[in-house]
């Protein structure tokens, strides 16, 4: 009995270039600032400084969850193109 021949190895290339991580970090620092001055205007009536403790803060882990989100949408989206490319079923 003949086996199945095995489907094609995708690209071993990585998904991911030294560009990649710096656009990253400028996109998310952006989106840190942007998040912080939206914050700012929704925090409670405190001193000027305690109101931007408090939208740093909550600017810091909405930026690393835009950070993982944008980094995991990049390597999947680079990853099916060269699927597609190949013609390997996903």
């Amino acid at each position: 009995m003949s086996q199945p021949s095995p489907a094609p190895e995708p690209d071993q290339r990585k998904l991911t270039g030294p560009f990649a991580h710096v656009f990253d970090v400028f996109v998310t620092g952006a989106f840190f600032v942007f998040m912080t001055w939206v914050a700012y205007g929704h925090t409670p009536d405190f001193s000027p400084k305690g109101k931007l403790f408090f939208a740093m803060y909550t600017s810091a882990a909405l930026s690393a969850v835009f950070w993982l989100v944008l980094s995991s949408f990049r390597v999947t989206l680079v990853d099916m193109c060269r699927r597609r490319k190949a013609k390997i079923p996903s």
